[in-house]
């Protein structure tokens, strides 16, 4: 799976963006908020992704956030909700704005999104209910590369991105990758 692309921003056009990484565009879909967040053209930029695998199609859906990645994992688990559909609730509101709303229990904010309608609304709301935790309320960048592989190592061990997020917040700001992982380890045992 690919779970990270660090290159330069090629091409733009919403919703979809071509990163260029040593020589390969790769064409990643993103959420409003990260398309409007990335630099111009030329400029390097770092996304997570997540790749959906279908018999007609691979597609990239790219994050700047860890959080945004997690919750549009969360949405696409949800029977009936897709990937264009999760994406156009990243669009339309912010993790932060989900999380509240899914806490709240608010089917009119959801359904104020294009494509949300009441039905889908309470079901979003009944399958979230406790998924969209507070650590998902605040974005948590992934602030350089280093950070970034330490948090795909531990993903990789099995850990839940929950639990490797909160175990990054502890480590130094400058920590290389396999001392990163190593002090990861030892607080998540």
């Amino acid at each position: 799976m690919i779970g990270r692309l660090s290159g330069v921003i090629a091409e733009k056009t919403p919703p979809l963006v071509v990163i260029d990484v040593a020589g390969v565009g790769y064409e990643v879909d993103v959420p409003m908020s990260t398309f409007f967040n990335l630099g111009a053209l030329g400029e390097r930029t770092v996304l997570l992704t997540h790749l959906v695998v279908r018999e007609d199609a691979h597609q990239l859906f790219g994050f700047l956030t860890a959080s945004e990645r997690a919750a549009f994992r969360q949405l696409i688990k949800i029977s009936g909700i897709g990937p264009r559909m999760a994406l156009g609730l990243l669009s339309g509101l912010s993790v932060a704005e989900l999380a509240e709303a899914v806490s709240r229990q608010e089917s009119g904010r959801l359904t104020k999104v294009p494509g949300i309608g009441k039905k889908t609304a309470e079901r979003l709301l009944l399958e979230l209910k406790g998924k969209l935790g507070p650590d998902l309320a605040t974005p948590a960048t992934v602030a350089d590369d280093n950070q970034a592989d330490i948090l795909q190592a531990l993903v990789a061990l099995g850990y839940s991105e929950k639990d490797a997020a909160t175990a990054l917040k502890a480590l130094p700001p400058q920590v290389s990758v396999s001392d990163g992982i190593k002090l990861a380890l030892k607080k998540l045992s």
